[in-house]
């Protein structure tokens, strides 16, 4: 598995190596309050999205992550909308987490996430040759519960009290997992729906 920062470009979307210079671009997109009512992290201003970014660029140092900014590539533009990761990343398992994932309300329910989630999964199992790819949410989460089924992964199970969030209060987190034996099926599926834009 080679962990280098890499950019993965779909027709909709462009997944670029997470930089400190995207610190501005992220912080306008991540002002509206709905993205961070369910994730442990929590970014008001710019000092939280210099740590954000700081955090995810320490975990690809340590080998464990590949963090990425989001950008939408449409009739506007290129312009950066979220961010996302793969995570918790297992090389002597050929396993890794996708997750950390942020996009801004307005592009929510569209092709990005589902460009972003196909080109990052396609990555895992045909470059890292990776078995299993997880991703979790908070259990409370039922949108993005609902985004990680559409797209294939299947419910593992909750862990009660897995992390702390900003306010202090505890987290349930929902485990979801596709497996290389999986992958041929799910990815047909999601280019389906991809060429139905």
């Amino acid at each position: 598995m080679d962990l280098a920062p890499i950019t993965l470009q779909g027709d909709h979307v462009r997944l670029e190596p997470l930089k400190p210079q995207h610190a501005d671009s992220l912080l306008e997109a991540a002002r509206d309050p709905r993205i961070w009512q369910f994730t442990t992290a929590l970014v008001l201003n710019a000092a939280d999205m210099r740590k954000y970014i700081e955090t995810a660029l320490d975990w690809q140092k340590a080998g464990t992550a590949v963090p990425f900014v989001t950008i939408a590539r449409d009739a506007a533009g290129d312009r950066v909308v979220g961010s996302t990761r793969f995570a918790n990343i297992d090389k002597e398992n050929r396993r890794a987490e996708i997750g950390w994932t942020w996009i801004t309300p307005s592009y929510w329910r569209t092709v990005i996430n589902t460009e972003a989630k196909y080109l990052m999964l396609r990555h895992a199992f045909e470059a890292w040759k990776c078995i299993r790819v997880e991703l979790k949410t908070n259990a409370k989460n039922e949108r993005s519960r609902a985004a990680i089924a559409r797209i294939g992964g299947k419910e593992e199970g909750i862990l009660r009290h897995h992390m702390i969030n900003a306010d202090g209060t505890y987290r349930d987190s929902v485990y979801f997992s596709i497996l290389d034996d999986e992958w041929p099926d799910v990815k047909r599926r999601l280019e389906e729906r991809l060429a139905r834009g």
